[in-house]
């Protein structure tokens, strides 16, 4: 392993000292000694306090730029691919998403998350999670082949059968690159990352937008999804210093599975979680009709996910260093990140839920209509879903595998409670209820977690009630400068600019901190 500079420097200074007190043993000269050494550590701390926050403030930068640049790029690729296709045809996919998700989280196994968490993992490590993941991805991909057909007689959808046995290949592929991007992700290799994501969208875009001009209709969503898992892996091999071997021991399988197994049920009580409402309009409506779903909410995770993947790629990482540490000090790195997540989550999806008549009518078309309401209220939900990452990044960087799984297992048995009460009364009425329930449910991941940093609530409300209610202050002034407004580009253009003015404007005259260190630490990075 190779030692870092400071820890270097002080073993060797560490040493000289040793062979000197041998030769002087004067209490003096002892007491001096004690002294330099006392120094040293307090060089040490600096140096590595100094080397965190740049690390930190380098990796939501980057996170930053990989996530705006991500949904940039796929607003430019969905909008040209709503355009062209069908609320059916996004339905069909749409459908199988809760498959291709659950049988994801089956072949990480929560091992991503428990190699983050490891101080120092070997390359044993790494190599055991990477072929645990390969031989279980493939399992789990012949037991789907197999149930195809049923998944297909489930949803009353005979085409079914052959879409999902080649979407489900796109799981088999991700898990050649899981622990490449774990390596990339505890490393804080954001920038690395950036332009992964960046050229896999625009490659697999580039061939979803032709394929479906050729008219492949829904194929060309599949073949989009596989095409950029198989180029994310060629970059992450490419930036990744780390190569699997044959020679293959289990054995820290076995060591990280009692953390990691945890992690597994949590994940995949999340991804039903994100994906019931999906799973379950399947059943009961159309395909049209899920496609709107899936078309709002595909926009309305695009939203939260440019906050929410900035912070994931840090958060982890940077907690899990902290947990050694005192905790006033992870406390206060924990506060920062709740106000930066508050600060661009309200106004963004706040903002989405301003535009989504204009921004559907202007881009998507007037097929998709029906998704504006929907888009709307799952928009003004979805401004509280960052927070949930940071809550469970806090208990996982404690070891609290056990907290994140219950929080979640108690509130997707919930949620299904609310979705048996709501289903007769509609998709609208449905779609409410699962977003007020969600804001609601961060109350029990702050009491979960609370203990571990003694985080108050009036804390919490500080860090990000000003935030909201601003955000919507400024949602309200600028839909009522656009009210005299009739032609629809024109309102989309007018609330955009008087949302974003108003917002700056707001957070300098009233000094928001946050607000300013994030803006000097761009500035600085331009110049």
């Amino acid at each position: 392993m190779i030692e870092s500079p400071e820890n270097a420097a002080e073993s060797i200074v560490h040493g000289c000292l040793e062979q000197l007190v041998v030769k002087d043993k004067s209490n003096d000269f002892i007491l001096e000694y004690k002294q330099i050494l006392v120094y040293l550590l307090v060089i040490k701390h600096r140096t590595m306090s100094e080397t965190l926050k740049e690390k930190t403030a380098r990796g939501l930068f980057w996170g930053t730029l990989n996530s705006g640049t991500t949904q940039i790029l796929n607003l430019i690729i969905g909008v040209f691919l709503a355009r062209i296709l069908s609320p059916g045809d996004y339905g069909i996919v749409g459908m199988l998403a809760i498959f291709t998700a659950i049988a994801g989280n089956l072949q990480s196994s929560g091992f991503s998350n428990a190699l983050i968490n490891i101080k120092e993992p070997t390359h044993g490590d790494y190599n055991a999670v990477f072929w645990f993941n390969i031989l279980t991805s493939i399992s789990i991909y012949v037991i789907l082949f197999f149930c195809a057909p049923l998944i297909a007689w489930f949803f009353h959808v005979p085409a079914l059968t052959n879409l999902s046995r080649f979407i489900f290949l796109t799981f088999v592929m991700s898990s050649f690159g899981i622990v490449p991007n774990v390596i990339m992700t505890k490393d804080l290799m954001i920038k690395e990352l950036t332009i992964s994501s960046n050229v896999a969208l625009v490659l697999s875009g580039i061939t979803g937008i032709t394929m479906a001009l050729m008219g492949m209709t829904y194929w060309s969503l599949a073949w989009q999804q596989l095409i950029y898992i198989t180029v994310m892996n060629i970059y992450r091999y490419y930036y990744c210093y780390w190569r699997p071997t044959w020679k293959v021991n289990f054995t820290p399988i076995k060591k990280m599975f009692a953390f990691s197994v945890k992690i597994l049920i949590t994940m995949i009580l999340n991804t039903v979680n994100n994906n019931i409402l999906t799973f379950v309009f399947g059943r009961l409506f159309t395909t049209k009709a899920v496609g709107n779903f899936s078309q709002a909410y595909k926009w309305n995770q695009m939203a939260y996910s440019l906050v929410g993947n900035t912070l994931q790629q840090v958060a982890q990482p940077v907690l899990s260093s902290l947990t050694d540490d005192t905790r006033d000090r992870e406390k206060r790195v924990f506060r920062k990140m709740m106000r930066f997540t508050a600060m661009l989550a309200f106004p963004c999806l706040f903002g989405l839920a301003l535009i989504s008549k204009e921004f559907i009518l202007t881009l998507l078309g007037a097929k998709w209509i029906d998704s504006v309401l929907l888009m709307q209220i799952l928009c003004l939900g979805g401004a509280f879903m960052p927070m949930y990452s940071l809550f469970q990044n806090l208990a996982i960087s404690h070891q609290r595998s056990d907290t994140y799984m219950w929080c979640n297992f108690f509130q997707i048995i919930i949620q299904i409670g609310v979705i048996l009460l709501c289903y007769k009364q509609g998709i609208v009425f449905m779609v409410v209820a699962f977003s007020v329930f969600n804001v609601l449910w961060l109350s029990a991941w702050y009491l979960a977690t609370r203990k571990l940093i003694q985080l108050s609530l009036p804390e919490i409300l500080s860090d990000t009630l000003p935030f909201m209610l601003l955000s919507a202050l400024v949602m309200l002034c600028a839909f009522m400068v656009s009210m005299p407004f009739h032609s629809v580009a024109l309102v989309l253009i007018i609330k955009i600019l008087v949302a974003m003015i108003l917002y700056i404007a707001v957070m300098r005259i009233f000094y928001s901190s946050i607000f300013d260190e994030v803006l000097d630490f761009f500035m600085k990075r331009k110049a």
